[in-house]
């Protein structure tokens, strides 16, 4: 029976670029997957396209490709990689670029179609978590870009495609792709693509399934972090499949870190919802068949959602952020006082803004007041947060509390402050019939 290994390269955009190279060196794989487009992501890639037309890819998509790209074309290595961001035939080209220097031949596909940002403006589309139209919201829409599934890039490696590069894609169908190509499996086998899909959620965030974020000192040891090894899926045709890793890598795949992972953004178990198909997990197995080999059964799908859904990114207001320490005896009841005067200080000065916080770090900055007193700190450092309609206004934040250097109280240092534009994320729901993908290819001759 014919099996297929698929390397995960990356978790997510600022991932480590060795653990993928690592793969395609050692790892005997058929594909290598980068997996490297949150929601907020393409949002902000959008706005880089709109100030430059050449850019709006993943910043590194080029490092990566420099990398790795040599090494996967000399073993035969495809690569899949949502890293087109807002701008996937801009990555294509700078792909294309790094080949010809390499002294590559390649064809490089981009896959696009994913931005539905004028049907949002223009059309009757609710937004799902307020039910108001998108459209009354296209003074402050940055971008609305349609989860694609595998059909695209199956067809772009149909069309004989080296190194595929997309824009919006459900991550688990960067790896399904690959099994629908391999092995022939129809649009509509739910049984088939629910078990890939499975493939691709174990495999999508890179070495969170191999130990990385799995790991608590004491609790759940896992040895060589520093040169921590990223997951592989070993596929067979009938669909079962097992997660390994390179021998050599750090790390380790137990059946506790793909339970770990499994349930990772899965709100129903039973319903876990894809472009491609509607997968259930709620009777997955795994058992551990050797060192860092686990197989997974028991994953069964059925028709895939009449819509699809669509990650829309806007303007929500500017943060401005202002930190300073203190230490040695008394920091706690400095760190106080700081944070008093910048209270004060906010309001002689008139701050416009919607929302503030007031956090000591160390202290109660993530529970609040739940948990109960601590002993006195030797260090604190105080963060004053707020948000506000302009940017104006949120700079005078950071500069009142970099005012305490020398308003006091004593002995503070350290200070930072900064201010940004929030790019918020919403979703909506769109028919499929509202998203043509398109493929590009590129072909590179040595």
């Amino acid at each position: 029976m014919k099996t297929i290994r698929i390397g995960a390269g990356a978790g997510y955009s600022g991932d480590r670029i060795e653990p993928a190279l690592e793969l395609a060196q050692k790892g005997k794989i058929d594909y290598l997957v980068f997996e490297c487009l949150a929601e907020r992501t393409i949002a902000i890639a959008q706005k880089a396209k709109l100030a430059d037309p050449t850019k709006g890819y993943d910043a590194l998509l080029a490092d990566r490709m420099e990398a790795v790209l040599k090494v996967c074309a000399e073993k035969g290595i495809k690569i899949i990689t949502n890293m087109g961001a807002a701008n996937p035939e801009a990555g294509a080209e700078k792909t294309r670029e790094i080949a010809a220097a390499q002294g590559l031949s390649l064809k490089i596909a981009a896959v696009s179609g994913d931005d539905v940002l004028e049907t949002l403006k223009s059309g009757d589309i609710k937004i799902t978590e307020t039910g108001q139209p998108a459209a009354s919201m296209s003074n402050v829409l940055v971008s609305g870009n349609a989860y694609l599934g595998a059909a695209p890039i199956v067809e772009a490696l149909e069309q004989g495609a080296d190194v595929v590069i997309t824009g919006r894609v459900a991550d688990p169908a960067l790896f399904l792709a690959p099994q629908i190509k391999e092995f022939g499996w129809a649009f509509d086998d739910w049984a088939h693509l629910a078990k890939g899909t499975a493939v691709g959620h174990l495999l999508e965030c890179g070495g969170q399934v191999t130990g990385g974020y799995f790991a608590e000192p004491g609790r759940k040891d896992v040895q060589g972090l520093g040169h921590l090894g990223f997951p592989i899926a070993e596929v067979s045709e009938d669909g079962s499949f097992v997660i390994t890793k390179v021998e050599s890598a750090g790390g380790h795949v137990t059946t506790d870190t793909c339970k770990e992972q499994i349930l990772y953004e899965v709100h129903d178990p039973k319903s876990y919802l894809t472009p491609d198909v509607t997968a259930d997990f709620s009777q997955i197995t795994f058992t551990q068949e050797g060192p860092d080999r686990v197989r997974v059964e028991g994953v069964t799908g059925r028709e895939r959602p009449a819509t699809l859904k669509v990650s829309v990114g806007y303007v929500d207001g500017y943060i401005g952020e202002g930190q300073i320490s203190y230490a040695g005896p008394g920091a706690l009841a400095r760190a106080k006082l700081a944070l008093e005067i910048v209270q004060e200080r906010l309001d002689i000065i008139g701050l416009q803004s919607s929302e503030l916080r007031y956090d000591l770090i160390g202290v109660n900055a993530i529970h609040r007041d739940v948990l109960a007193p601590q002993p006195e700190p030797t260090e604190v450092r105080a963060r004053v947060t707020g948000r506000c309609e302009s940017m104006k206004e949120a700079v005078r934040i950071g500069n009142e509390v970099e005012t305490l250097y020398t308003n006091g109280p004593a002995g503070g240092g350290g200070a930072t402050k900064s201010a940004r534009q929030v790019v918020a994320m919403l979703s909506a729901l769109v028919p499929r019939a509202a998203v043509t993908p398109r493929i590009q290819i590129i072909e590179v001759q040595s």
